[in-house]
């Protein structure tokens, strides 16, 4: 038999469960591998991530002036020598000028506002105690896929492979001279500012929104392998998504991708009308696509959470039913066929008011959405993605009449 010491010591020793109000593993999508450490040592960055517009001017550096210096050189930088010079290439300024620092400083906006919806996750008790070591794997894996030099380096190589197979099968397609290629002799040979163009400038920008692909994958990899623990859900909860409301504004985060996205299509859009006479409203079809399919991608994967919300739901209903079947059959007992044990007089009585109360839970558990957001957020990031197509309409409009028609659809 063990004496009163000795088991007293053995259950010092027995390591403390970790409680759920305890701060979980630090999650950052961003703050994090090979090239981050290449900013930070490079004096890029700093141990958080600051020094943003630095890194916005220095890539942008790198990636658009040499292209305005070899142009001028080459004398296709404004003149008639090509069809398509360099400053009426409206496509790759705004790939460049616009899209690129966009998609560099939204990592300051993705990073301080994912991190408190991971935070909330335990703050607002929907992990469960048993399920706490589950949700902090979730989180180690997440940084390892974000810290992978494997990755990354896989990233850049397919940018020099399949990037740029892609890229000069696009440029084959051209049939006329610009500032990046001249057709000589059935061939299609890059200039000096071509060659910055295809093998710096492009895969810049084409490592920068695949790596942001990568973060995405990362985040639904994570959000995926939450929604298979039990969360605590519940089903009055006023967000009318059982708690997890906060995840659909968690998608307002990857807002300025969208725009990034949305610049992309418009300064394509804005090229093809430039110069080759075509109409803004032949492009309805894409800018309607592009805006969808975005929406799905952001919000899409929160409908993983679906089977538990409907759950939840379900139970929430057959609960507080059965609840509000007792209490109803209770009153009725007392101020409808009056009870003879039943003494109070009903004007200035609670139950009237917990009468109404129990209906406004009911009327909760009934609205109760199978998704995480609603239409308010799926308004505002249709409208952060097709943004940058307004200005466009000033090819079919006066500024004044288009002011008009946009106050006259929201309003």
């Amino acid at each position: 038999m063990k004496n009163v010491s000795e088991a007293r010591q053995e259950l010092q020793d027995r390591p403390m469960p970790r409680l759920v109000s305890e701060e979980p593993p630090d999650f950052s999508l961003v703050m994090g591998g090979p090239v981050f450490q290449l900013f930070r040592r490079s004096r890029l960055a700093g141990d958080g991530l600051d020094l943003v517009v630095r890194r916005i001017l220095v890539i942008t550096l790198i990636a658009w002036p040499p292209l305005l210096l070899l142009s001028a050189i080459g004398s296709h930088l404004a003149g008639a020598s090509v069809k398509l010079p360099f400053l009426r290439d409206i496509e790759a300024h705004v790939r460049l000028l616009v899209a690129l620092p966009v998609l560099i400083a939204a990592e300051l906006l993705v990073h301080s506002r994912i991190r408190p919806i991971v935070k909330a996750f335990l703050a607002r008790r929907i992990v469960r105690q048993q399920d706490l070591p589950k949700f902090v794997a979730a989180i180690d894996a997440a940084m390892n896929l974000r810290n992978s030099v494997p990755l990354e380096l896989g990233l850049l190589a397919f940018v020099y492979s399949v990037g740029q197979l892609l890229w000069r099968s696009q440029i084959a397609l051209l049939r006329t001279s610009t500032w990046y290629a001249i057709p000589q002799d059935g061939h299609l040979h890059l200039t000096a500012a071509g060659y910055w163009y295809v093998y710096v400038s492009i895969p810049i920008f084409q490592f920068i929104l695949l790596r942001w692909y990568l973060r995405f994958f990362i985040w639904f990899r994570f959000l995926w392998q939450v929604s298979r623990l039990d969360l605590h859900l519940i089903p009055t909860h006023p967000d009318r998504a059982g708690g997890l409301a906060f995840l659909g504004k968690s998608a307002y985060a990857f807002s300025p991708i969208l725009f990034a996205q949305g610049a992309l299509l418009a300064g394509l859009i804005a090229s093809r009308i430039l110069h080759e006479g075509a109409k803004l409203l032949s492009f309805k079809m894409e800018a309607i696509g592009l805006i969808a399919f975005f929406l799905v991608f952001v919000l899409g994967p929160l409908t993983m959470f679906t089977p538990q919300l409907a759950g939840a739901k379900r139970k929430g209903l057959g609960d507080y039913g059965l609840f509000a079947n007792s209490y109803v059959e209770a009153f009725e007992k007392k101020w409808i066929f009056r009870d003879d044990s039943a003494g109070d007089e009903l004007l200035g009585t609670g139950d009237i008011q917990s009468l109404a109360d129990l209906g406004n839970s009911y009327a909760l558990v009934r609205d109760m959405r199978p998704i995480p957001f609603d239409m308010q957020d799926i308004v505002r990031l249709a409208a952060v993605t097709a943004v940058p197509l307004l200005p466009l309409g000033l090819t079919m409009f006066s500024l004044e009449q288009m002011v008009t028609q946009i106050l006259k659809t929201l309003f």
